[in-house]
C-alpha cells in the first residue's frame, strides 16, 4: 500500500497534501497504531491518494463537456466555442465504485503565443501530473496536424493514454471513429460526451489505465484545509496572487480581462499551514447582462464564495473604488463570510494616489472597516508575509463565540447607558440576547418593542469594540415581545 503514497510529486491524499499526510503516519506510528488500519481509515473517510486522470486535447473538440459527463453533473464551464477552458480544474469523480481525480485542461496548440501558449502550458503541467490521460479527438472532423502534435506530446510524457472519439452521436459516424486508428494510440472508444453515449465503456478503460484507488465511501469527511476565494473584478490580479502565494504559475495570467472561467482551487502552504485557494473568474458589471461563458463563470464564482470560509477581496488600488467594487463586497457580506481587503498593485501608486486612496477608502468602504487591510503587490510579491496573519485574525473573528453571561452583563450596559430613544411615547429596550450561531457571528436580542436601524448599528459597534469580530459580517435579529392582553 505504500507504494501507492507517493505516486507523483504533488499527489495529494483527498484533502490532506503530502507533508500533512506524512506528519499524521509519524504520529500514529509514535502512538503505536496499526499503520494498515490508519490508512484504511483515511481511505474511508475519503482521504486516500486518489489517481489522477487529465482530460487533453485541442480546442473545442469537446473536453469541458466531457469532464462534466464524467464527474455527472454541470461544473465545468461549456460554450459552443473554442477557447473557454484556459486553466487546469480539478474535480473528484467516482465509476464502478473506484474514485479518482479528473483535470480539465484548456485546449492545447502548436507555436501559439501570449495567453493561447499559457493554455497549451497549462495542459503539458497537467499531463505531466497525471496518472492516466484521456486525449479527445473529434471525429467528426478526423486527425488534424494538432492532434498528430498531441500524440508525439503524450508520447514524450509516456503516460497511459485512453483514446476518446467524441461527438459520436450515432451509428453512423462510428466509421468515423474507426479512422482514428491511424493515430497510433490504440482503440478509439466512440463517445457522445453530450448525449452520454459511449462513455461507460471509455470509463472501464480509463479504471483499467490507472492505479488502484480507495473505493467509494459514504460518511462524514475528516475537516480539510480552510478554503479561501479570492474575488474581485476583471483583471484586478487574483491570479498572479496566487501564483506568487502558489510560488508557481498554477494558473493562466494575461493582461486581457476575463482570462479565469473557471474556479480552480490549489492548496497552498502558508506559514507552516495548508490552505486551499480558491482562484475565480472575476465579476462584471450585471451578471443578468453578460451571456454565455462570462454568465456561468459569474455564478461558479458565487457558488465559490459560498463554499469558502473567507474570501479576499483584491481591490486595484491604481484605480478609483468602484461601485462594481462595492457590489462583490456586497456579496460576500450577504454570504455571511469572513473578509480580507487586499489593495493590488501597491508598488504601482505614487504618494498622491495614495493620498486620495485613504479618502475613497473612508467615504466609500465605510461598511467594512472591521475587515482587516493589506496592500500588497501580485506582481513582486511586496507584503505577502502579511496575507496570512489578516486571514487568521479573520478566520478567529469568524468563529469568536461571546458567552451568554457576559453577552448580557454587556447588553445591560449599553441599555443603562444609551437607552434607545423615545419613540411615539413609548422607549423599547432590550431585555435580554444569545448569540445563536457562529461562522458568522449571529445575536438574536429579544426586546420589547421595535429597535430602529440606527441603534441596531449602535449595538452592533458596540459589540465589535467590545469583543472584537475583526474580518465577520455581524447577523444581528431582534424578536419583538409580543404583547400580553389584559385578563379580565
Amino acid at each position: 500500500m505504500n507504494d501507492q503514497i507517493h505516486t507523483g510529486g504533488d499527489q495529494q491524499h483527498g484533502e490532506l497534501g503530502d507533508a500533512e499526510y506524512a506528519e499524521f503516519m509519524e504520529l500514529a506510528a509514535e502512538e503505536g497504531f496499526d499503520l494498515e488500519e490508519v490508512e484504511g481509515d483515511l481511505a474511508a473517510a475519503g482521504h486516500g491518494p486518489l489517481p489522477v486522470l487529465a482530460v487533453v486535447g485541442r480546442p473545442n473538440v469537446g473536453k469541458s463537456t466531457l469532464v462534466n459527463r464524467i464527474i455527472g453533473r454541470r461544473e465545468a464551464v461549456v460554450e459552443d466555442r473554442p477557447g473557454v477552458t484556459r486553466d487546469r480544474v480539478t474535480y473528484e469523480a467516482e465509476w464502478s465504485g473506484r474514485r479518482f481525480k479528473v483535470v480539465d485542461t484548456g485546449g492545447w496548440e502548436q507555436d501559439v503565443l501570449g495567453i493561447d501558449a499559457s493554455v497549451a502550458a497549462q495542459a503539458e503541467f497537467a499531463i505531466e501530473a497525471a496518472d492516466a490521460v484521456v486525449f479527445v479527438v473529434d471525429a467528426t472532423v478526423g486527425a488534424t496536424d494538432t492532434d498528430e502534435a498531441v500524440v508525439k506530446l503524450l508520447r514524450r510524457a509516456g503516460k497511459p493514454v485512453v483514446l476518446c472519439a467524441n461527438k459520436v452521436d450515432g451509428p453512423s459516424a462510428e466509421a468515423d471513429a474507426a479512422m482514428l486508428w491511424s493515430l497510433g494510440l490504440g482503440e478509439p472508444y466512440p463517445v457522445s460526451a453530450l448525449h452520454g453515449r459511449g462513455t461507460g465503456d471509455m470509463l472501464d478503460a480509463v479504471l483499467e489505465a490507472l492505479p488502484e484507488a480507495p473505493a467509494q465511501t459514504f460518511g462524514a469527511a475528516i475537516g480539510g484545509p480552510r478554503r479561501i476565494a479570492l474575488i474581485g473584478r476583471p483583471n484586478v490580479g487574483k491570479s498572479s496572487l496566487l501564483n506568487k502565494v502558489a510560488g508557481e504559475e498554477r494558473v493562466v495570467v494575461n493582461e486581457m480581462a476575463g482570462t479565469t472561467r473557471d474556479p480552480v482551487d490549489e492548496l497552498i502552504e502558508l506559514g507552516g499551514v495548508t490552505w486551499k485557494f480558491v482562484d475565480t473568474a472575476g465579476i462584471r458589471r450585471r451578471v443578468h447582462l453578460q451571456e454565455g461563458a462570462d454568465y456561468y463563470a459569474s455564478l461558479r464564482t458565487a457558488a465559490a464564495v459560498e463554499k469558502a470560509e473567507l474570501a479576499v477581496i483584491l481591490i486595484d488600488s491604481s484605480e478609483s473604488i468602484s461601485v462594481q467594487d462595492q457590489r462583490i463586497i456586497s456579496m460576500a457580506v450577504e454570504a455571511g463570510r469572513a473578509i480580507v481587503v487586499a489593495y493590488n498593485k501597491w508598488d504601482t501608486l505614487d504618494e498622491e494616489r495614495r493620498y486620495y486612496l485613504e479618502r475613497e477608502i473612508e467615504t466609500e468602504l465605510g461598511q467594512i472597516q472591521w475587515a482587516p487591510r493589506v496592500n500588497v503587490s501580485a506582481r513582486t510579491g511586496r507584503h505577502m508575509e502579511k496575507l496570512v496573519p489578516a486571514i487568521e485574525t479573520a478566520l478567529a473573528g469568524w468563529e469568536t463565540r461571546v458567552p451568554t453571561g457576559r453577552l448580557n452583563a454587556f447588553l445591560g450596559e449599553i441599555v443603562a447607558s444609551h437607552p434607545h430613544p423615545v419613540r411615539g411615547g413609548k422607549q423599547p429596550r432590550i431585555l435580554f440576547g444569545t448569540q445563536a450561531g457562529t461562522r458568522p457571528p449571529r445575536f438574536v436580542l429579544f426586546a420589547s418593542g421595535f429597535l430602529e436601524a440606527g441603534y441596531r448599528r449602535f449595538v452592533e459597534r458596540r459589540l465589535r469594540e467590545e469583543f472584537g469580530f475583526e474580518g465577520t459580517p455581524l447577523q444581528i435579529s431582534v424578536r419583538v415581545r409580543e404583547k400580553r392582553g389584559r385578563k379580565k
